[in-house]
């Protein structure tokens, strides 16, 4: 049952797809982690008979979009709500988001699961928005979450990133959302990488001094930071970062690059989990927590280490759109009926790019069924215009 897949060169190469899935994608879900805190951060299922365009509100398949979040629990992963691989930003609008805050938290709370979910200030529509309408948003936001019981995330804000005039208005504006916030929060640094809207965020490019900012933020407010999210794609700073941070604060990794070695960590330290390549991978990425959680971190790394160059694959430049991938993959492991997203984002990577995805899965093992993702991809193909 030869595939043929296009390369970017625009040629066909034959890929024997796998017949069996990974037995860890069949094994009963086990007890708790023990060893590290694990968030995956979730995309959401579109409706797709919505008539919706881009530039209307997002419409989503509530129910799909619940039962993935389930799956995620069911492994024992935490999830974290309404971040980047939702598509915040990026065609899920705030109206939308609130409202899949409080029903992912319903659910979370009925299972006894844990969630997070993100607070940013994405309702603002202008780009001259001030330090006090800045503010605002993120109380408005962070009402929502607090008020259906799950932990907060205060993610970058593009419109703070265009207002604050310097280092001095970050402090200000956090420390504030910090001092009223009535649990520990997670602090989110995402990277120009994943939205160039935040470059110069904490005030400064030199990344030297916008850390020196960003742990000031911390070591004012140490009781209110559970911990911090790194998406830097830079694992050396997250590694010099996290040996920084006061004692009790922990470190999310969200190096989707370089995520098995800083979770493993070293002797100094390691770093917990908040990423959104766990979406594709949650059953291998659970397996792999509880051997660490044994001690075994050569075996922890031998099972999640060859999942690197699919998560390099789906977060290559431009990164912003490796929501693109990581929904493909959730349609052909048939956690959803259709391949589309909101905004229309299916469209935002290449055949090339998306026909390798489906071969790296599926060397992995990663789908539950294989010849249910072999069927769809070729479909897939086949309305690209590639004759099999």
């Amino acid at each position: 049952m030869t595939l043929h897949l296009p390369d970017a060169h625009g040629t066909l190469r034959a890929y024997e797809p796998r017949t069996e899935p990974l037995p860890t994608l069949q094994a009963t879900p086990g007890s708790a982690f023990t060893s590290r805190t694990v968030f995956s951060a979730a995309h959401v299922v579109a409706d797709p008979y919505a008539d919706t365009g881009p530039d209307g509100p997002a419409a989503v398949d509530w129910d799909a979009t619940l039962a993935f979040r389930r799956h995620l629990w069911s492994h024992g992963l935490g999830v974290a709500e309404a971040m980047d691989t939702a598509q915040r930003g990026m065609g899920l609008d705030w109206a939308t988001a609130a409202e899949l805050i409080r029903r992912s938290a319903a659910e979370a709370r009925a299972t006894g699961a844990r969630i997070a979910c993100g607070v940013g200030t994405d309702q603002l529509t202008t780009t001259t928005a001030t330090l006090a309408e800045v503010r605002s948003a993120y109380e408005e936001q962070l009402a929502v979450v607090e008020e259906s019981g799950a932990q907060a995330i205060l993610m970058a804000s593009r419109a703070l990133a265009a207002t604050a005039q310097g280092p001095d208005d970050y402090l200000e504006v956090y420390g504030h959302l910090l001092r009223q916030a009535a649990e520990p929060v997670i602090l989110h640094w995402l990277g120009p990488m994943f939205d160039p809207a935040l470059e110069g965020y904490w005030g400064s490019s030199d990344l030297d001094t916008a850390t020196d900012t960003f742990l000031e933020v911390i070591a004012a407010h140490p009781d209110k930071v559970d911990g911090i999210k790194v998406s830097l794609l830079d694992a050396r700073r997250e590694v010099d970062l996290r040996r920084r941070l006061p004692q009790g604060v922990r470190c999310y990794t969200g190096d989707d690059f370089n995520y098995p070695e800083l979770i493993a960590g070293d002797d100094q330290g390691f770093s917990h989990a908040l990423l959104g390549i766990f979406d594709p991978l949650g059953p291998l990425a659970a397996e792999a927590v509880r051997v660490l959680d044994t001690g075994d971190t050569d075996g922890f790394r031998a099972l999640l280490d060859p999942t690197v160059e699919l998560s390099r694959h789906l977060f290559q430049a431009p990164t912003r759109y490796y929501k693109t991938g990581v929904v493909l993959l959730a349609w052909l492991a048939g956690h959803q009926s259709h391949f589309t997203m909101v905004g229309g984002l299916q469209s935002a990577r290449s055949l090339p790019h998306l026909a390798r995805a489906y071969e790296l899965a599926d060397g992995l093992g990663l789908f539950p069924d294989p010849k249910l993702a072999e069927e769809r991809m070729r479909n897939l193909l086949s309305l690209y215009g590639v004759n099999q």
